[in-house]
């Protein structure tokens, strides 16, 4: 069964990769991976304590102790699957970026968007549609630019989203 998922997520990735090799959907897809660099997270923040005094507090609250979840389980998990990047596994598919580190499962970038999505949600549900569509974003263009495969988006998407749905378990 693992060769199975294996093969699926390597085809999937194949076929996401190829279909976004273009270069300016190139240009786009490291735009919006760079959105999810953390940056944005910091400006959002901040933002809530403009737009929303009432919550902001409870926001930046939930959103610390969430990371301060999947920031170690991100790092823990890196280091005990090491799995390695589809352009070091998969020949003829270069990255179009250079990652932040050596490994590939979970998505980093994909676990941070959808924890910021999860909280989004938690606190400002009419801005959730928007949220969860730029965290799936940010996910399929750490696939487009090879740095992942679907599976390790995946992984993070469930990493972020658990860390949220825990943090807000316990302080709220």
């Amino acid at each position: 069964m693992r060769n199975g998922l294996s093969n699926l997520d390597v085809t999937t990735y194949l076929w996401l990769h190829r279909v976004q090799e273009k270069s300016v959907l190139t240009r786009i897809n490291r735009w919006v991976s760079r959105s999810g660099d953390g940056y944005l997270y910091v400006a959002i923040a901040a933002l809530t304590f403009w737009l929303a005094p009432s919550t902001a507090f409870d926001f930046l609250k939930v959103g610390l102790f969430a990371f301060a979840i999947e920031l170690p389980a991100f790092r823990l998990l890196k280091e005990w699957i090491k799995r390695d990047r589809p352009f070091v596994r998969v020949p003829g598919c270069p990255s179009a970026i250079e990652p932040h580190d050596k490994f590939s499962m979970p998505s980093g970038h994909t676990a941070a968007a959808f924890l910021m999505a999860g909280l989004i949600s938690a606190f400002y549900v009419q801005f959730a549609v928007a949220a969860y569509c730029w965290a799936a974003l940010i996910g399929n263009s750490r696939v487009a630019l090879g740095v992942h495969y679907p599976g390790d988006v995946m992984a993070g998407a469930l990493l972020g989203s658990s860390s949220v749905f825990l943090a807000l378990a316990v302080l709220t």
